[in-house]
């Protein structure tokens, strides 16, 4: 990857949380940091506080990422702006909600947590492949979770026996597969993606919405973040499942090749642009 101070870094849900922080240590660094929320007050507002940590340049991009559409026109905003992607860091995701919180659906009418945490990172990654190639070499860096739970591709939409820390364990899941499924087709490329458990119960909104309380700051999320999207230390390392900088064993189904190609294809027939 180039130095940092040239590095050209997308970070999703970056108006909140970790992803915000991320951003600002990252513009902190020199990079130029491009920021995705889903409220266009909020990019403008984390926007200012972007350039004023940082010496490089950063854009803003609204998109909610329930909406495959949506997603769409995100990738595609990125790459009429952009030449090269030096870093992509799929942050943005939807919690488990609060206790008893009723199953939800996207837009397309997928179930919500599977949605956002999977096939909008699916889709707005594969969508932004040129740019990642381009400037090999680059990073994915994909925000997962320690809460996985394995896939059952019965009800892989949990319309039966539904909780949203099931859903919203199978989806982190689910982000991991697609990492190691990715960072298999992309060795040859140059372009690196691993996955991570950003630390728990760290203060976000989605943490407090979901448990009332944190137990851990924003920050040690977002140097774990910050380490495999520029760390010289990462360079070469693909394929890996990490606990924040330490590397980690995920849940087993996520290391059986069968499970990720169904998953693959599930993924591909869902974010396909006919697909309702």
């Amino acid at each position: 990857m180039r130095s940092v101070e040239e590095a050209v870094v997308l970070v999703t849900g970056s108006t909140d949380g970790i992803g915000r922080q991320a951003a600002l240590d990252l513009a902190g660094m020199g990079a130029t940091v491009l920021l995705h929320g889903r409220d266009r007050e909020k990019v403008e507002e984390t926007l200012e506080e972007v350039r004023a940590a940082g010496s490089g340049e950063c854009r803003g991009y609204v998109a909610d990422l329930s909406s495959l559409d949506e997603v769409r026109r995100l990738a595609e905003g990125v790459a009429s702006d952009n030449e090269r992607l030096d870093g992509l860091v799929n942050n943005a995701g939807a919690g488990s909600g609060r206790g008893g919180a009723g199953r939800a659906t996207s837009r397309d009418g997928h179930e919500l947590r599977l949605a956002v945490n999977y096939l909008a990172p699916f889709l707005l990654t594969r969508s932004l492949l040129p740019l990642l190639r381009r400037a090999a070499p680059s990073r994915v860096v994909n925000v997962a979770s320690a809460a996985q739970t394995p896939i059952d591709f019965e009800d892989v939409m949990l319309e039966r026996d539904y909780s949203g820390r099931r859903a919203y364990a199978q989806s982190k899941l689910a982000l991991v597969m697609l990492t190691l499924d990715l960072a298999g087709e992309l060795e040859d490329e140059g372009v690196a993606v691993n996955a991570l458990h950003p630390g728990s119960l760290l203060d976000t909104k989605m943490v407090r919405e979901a448990y009332g309380e944190a137990l851990g700051e924003v920050q040690t999320g977002a140097d774990a973040v910050v380490h495999l999207a520029v760390s010289e230390e990462i360079g070469g390392i693909t394929g890996e499942y990490f606990d924040q900088k330490s590397p980690a064993r995920a849940e087993r189904q996520a290391y059986d090749r069968e499970a990720r190609r169904e998953l693959h294809r599930l993924g591909e027939r869902l974010t396909a642009p006919h697909v309702v």
